[in-house]
């Protein structure tokens, strides 16, 4: 039996009539935090960069930018910040210096490419599968050999068809324990979260998927080899040298691999990224195989209404790592579903499309105590079950989160509508 977060982690997707105001803009001005706020471009193009990794020097303080490109990291005054450090898979690293006119108002930070660094790097032949092998061989070397308490900022959305019917939001304590252990014993913990839930009857999806806050603990590849970085199954794919990639300005090996073996589960195909010089893993981009859509459906779907016809179309996932003092630790985990469905008689299926993502927002190692198993997250629960309805509009205080898209705050206000309606 295959021991994947496929197979014991579950997402409950469950969208029912809730009277909820919500406004994911709003801030918290308190006096004892400052907040950057501002939207990453390239300086070339001037296109809106999106996941670009924000952080503060000298602390485990981080975000992310979303789709649009737009950020904002909330920081203790305290701290004193002066500068943000920026960087971004192809671009040069670059450091910001903050002023106090940043403060209050939207700041533009460009990032130049690094294409020309890439020009001048000679790589010789690789050995694609050797070089995986190695890499999950340095996995206790390169990654944290310490517990780790990390405060991740979790979102998953639904939309039928174009539109928003489900968004729900959390702040995670998540107990990561060295890598040279199992990956369960590893706890998610939900801090605080709110939602907003379409009221419309019609809108209403009973599906049971895989995934959820546990994504943060199970889609770690790097801890969770069960997925396609186990070495006893590394000849269930094939694998090709794809070049070489810039990330934090420093040269990665990128490494395709697809399946090459028929098994009664459905395996993975992507992309791996590896670091020239640790051999560590820093990214991972990879999708469920659907050659067999039944096989698909059996690792994603947990269960559903008798009379409904599921059909996955994608399963997606992106994991990125983030070297610090000379360790890799988790920062960003996205997933996307796809997937179309109807019952029995009807002419036309509706799609679906679930997004999932966590960015790790902070970092301790000091005093950490494991998350006792009564508190954790379960396999059973719903996210949107387990948190609340809030008006409150400084809700986040002073945690930082993946700011929302325009795309996203126009759905919640569109939702707010037909709540007063």
């Amino acid at each position: 039996m295959r021991t994947t977060y496929l197979k014991t982690a579950q997402i409950v997707l469950t969208v029912l009539a809730l009277l909820f105001c919500i406004s994911l803009q709003a801030q918290n001005m308190s006096a004892s935090y400052v907040t950057i706020s501002g939207v990453v471009k390239d300086k070339k193009n001037n296109k809106k960069l999106e996941y670009v990794s924000i952080s503060v020097p000298g602390t485990n303080i981080a975000t992310i930018t979303n789709t649009d490109g737009f950020f904002s990291i909330k920081v203790n005054n305290a701290l004193e910040v002066k500068t943000l450090d920026i960087s971004h898979i192809g671009y040069q690293n670059l450091r910001y210096a903050v002023s106090d006119a940043d403060l209050g108002h939207e700041i533009t930070i460009y990032m130049t490419s690094n294409s020309n660094l890439l020009k001048e790097i000679v790589v010789h032949p690789v050995d694609a599968r050797e070089l995986v092998e190695q890499a999950i061989q340095k996995v206790p070397e390169n990654n944290s050999a310490d517990v780790n308490m990390l405060t991740g900022f979790y979102r998953e959305t639904i939309r039928k068809r174009r539109n928003y019917i489900n968004i729900s939001e959390a702040v995670l304590d998540i107990y990561k324990s060295p890598y040279t252990k199992d990956v369960y014993n590893d706890k998610v913990q939900v801090y605080k979260g709110r939602k907003l839930i379409s009221p419309k009857v019609s809108d209403t999806l009973i599906v049971k998927f895989q995934g959820g806050p546990s994504l943060s603990v199970f889609v770690d590849v790097v801890k969770n080899p069960d997925l396609f970085l186990d070495r006893k199954t590394l000849d269930h794919y094939k694998y090709e040298y794809d070049g070489v990639a810039m990330i934090n300005e420093r040269p990665h090996f990128v490494i395709k691999f697809e399946p090459q073996v028929n098994l009664p589960y459905a395996l993975h195909y992507g992309k791996l990224f590896i670091d020239r010089e640790s051999l560590a893993f820093s990214r991972a981009e990879f999708s469920l195989s659907m050659d067999d859509r039944n096989k698909a459906t059996q690792a994603i779907l947990r269960r559903k209404p008798f009379k409904m016809h599921f059909k996955p179309e994608e399963v997606s996932f992106v994991v990125t790592y983030k070297q610090q003092d000379g360790r890799t630790y988790l920062n960003y985990i996205y997933n996307e579903v796809k997937f179309k469905c109807d019952y029995k008689r009807k002419l036309f299926s509706t799609g679906y499309t679930i997004v999932s993502e966590m960015v790790v927002t902070n970092r301790k190692t000091e005093n950490v105590n494991k998350i006792p198993n009564k508190e954790a997250f379960k396999t059973n629960q719903i996210l949107s079950e387990k948190v609340q309805n809030f008006y409150d509009p400084n809700f986040w205080e002073d945690y930082n989160i993946i700011e929302p898209t325009e795309s996203l705050e126009n759905a919640v206000n569109k939702l707010k509508k037909q709540h007063n309606n």
